[in-house]
């Protein structure tokens, strides 16, 4: 009898890996698959960008770099909530459970160094920020591993 074995290469799945901790002491850890989209929004001089995200059931994390051109290896700046008239910088937010409670925050002060801008993105978020329901402060530190930007567009509409 012969028998053939049919051998794949094992599929890298990009990960982000967010460690979020709380008021110095408690740390909520993130490990998620990765998705990288192109978007546009209203006004694709300011509106348009990449969009990350990594999500694991009620947890993940989402950066929206927004840019007028491409992405540029290199430092860049957290915009503030509701920021419409900066042309570049990134929005960081992330959502965790703890128990049955959804919580949140948007980062109000860090950097997101792009390490890698061609056909995948790779990435890392550090700051802090203040929880949405308690205003506790925060401070994140998100490691997007390399992930190929997809060739589906979604939307960078950003609403308040």
């Amino acid at each position: 009898m012969l028998g053939t074995v049919w051998c794949r290469a094992t599929r890298h799945e990009p990960r982000v890996r967010v460690v979020l901790t709380r008021q110095g002491k408690d740390t909520v850890r993130i490990d998620a698959p990765v998705r990288a989209f192109r978007c546009t929004g209203p006004r694709a001089q300011i509106g348009g960008g990449l969009l990350l995200q990594g999500v694991d059931g009620g947890n993940g994390v989402l950066v929206w770099l927004r840019t007028a051109d491409s992405l540029r290896v290199g430092a860049w700046p957290l915009l503030q909530r509701g920021d419409t008239l900066s042309p570049r910088g990134a929005t960081v937010g992330v959502r965790f459970m703890l128990g049955d409670a959804a919580r949140g925050a948007l980062l109000d002060s860090g950097t997101v160094w792009i390490t890698r801008a061609d056909s995948m993105v790779a990435l890392v978020a550090r700051g802090t920020g203040s929880e949405t329901l308690t205003a506790t402060r925060m401070a994140v530190e998100a490691t997007f591993a390399a992930a190929p930007v997809g060739a589906d567009t979604a939307s960078c509409r950003a609403q308040l």
